[in-house]
């Protein structure tokens, strides 16, 4: 079983070598990189491509690691104790199992995919040390073991928001996905739109990456805002003379509410666009 790549995700060399090192140690894989460069379609196509199931589990600043193995809902049987359900005197009935559970009671092994563990609390990782190495917890309520029955897939994907533990970072093989050049990034548009003009990719690419290196930009633009972009400049058929235009008067490209996420990027750009504009009235 080796991941190559798919036909709607290019993968780089290096990123398919990881997962299919992760594969081959069953070692939960580590993905970091910036936001918007495919850290949580990776496992959504590493699945499709080897035709594993995908049990997703979204992390937000309010979740437990508890929640992903099971919750016991004690209010549920208090109110059917209430009116006289029989159903209170099996407490397995108020047993809600989570996604591990679910991925360990899988009929063939599964693609897990922990998402965004950085936002949880700082100790959300180590609460799930024992249940990732040894695939197994035990529930205390009906006093039983829950057994991995094959050793799910695991991807768990972090923005680098907060640190993780070092006995966590050890049970893990990690890879960075860096932010893709101009040849990868050429490839990835091409998959979303195949056949889009080459002159305006190019336009579109030095725009791009130009705001991209402008010095103290808070939220550089993504690889999915350029796609969100590039789908724009179709729609609204901008040529690519309009975006190779060097005029001091655009303040920002056209369109570029999908590039920029903030206030204070656009007036970076503005003020930049003052600043030429001077300079070319003085010159």
């Amino acid at each position: 079983m080796r991941f190559e790549g798919t036909s709607t995700y290019v993968a780089t060399d290096d990123l398919k070598m990881a997962v299919n090192a992760a594969i081959a140690l069953q070692r939960p894989l580590l993905v970091k990189g910036e936001p918007g460069t495919g850290k949580t379609v990776l496992a959504q196509e590493v699945a499709r491509a080897i035709g594993r199931p995908l049990i997703s589990w979204h992390i937000k600043s309010t979740t437990k690691a508890q929640q992903g193995l099971y919750e016991y809902d004690a209010v549920a049987r208090l109110r059917d104790g209430q009116l006289g359900d029989p159903r209170v005197h099996d407490i397995a009935n108020y047993i809600v199992k989570g996604k591990l559970w679910e991925a360990f009671e899988a009929e063939e092994p599964p693609v897990l995919l922990i998402d965004e563990i950085d936002k949880a609390d700082i100790e959300f990782p180590n609460d799930l040390l024992l249940e990732l190495d040894r695939m197994e917890f035990y529930v205390y309520e009906t006093r039983q073991t829950v057994r991995a029955k094959q050793r799910p897939l695991v991807f768990i994907t972090s923005n680098n928001e907060k640190e993780l533990p070092d006995a966590f970072l050890r049970r893990c093989f990690f890879h960075y996905i860096r932010f893709p050049d101009r040849d990868t990034m050429r490839a990835i548009v091409e998959v979303h739109y195949p056949g889009l003009k080459e002159a305006l990719v190019r336009e579109a690419l030095n725009v791009f990456y130009d705001i991209r290196e402008i010095p103290g930009l808070k939220k550089k633009p993504s690889t999915s805002e350029l796609l969100d972009w590039l789908k724009l400049l179709m729609v609204e058929d901008v040529s690519p003379e309009t975006l190779r235009q060097k005029d001091p008067a655009k303040l920002v490209p056209p369109l570029a509410g999908a590039l920029l996420k903030n206030e204070q990027d656009v007036h970076l750009l503005e003020r930049l666009a003052f600043l030429h504009r001077r300079e070319q009235r003085g010159g």
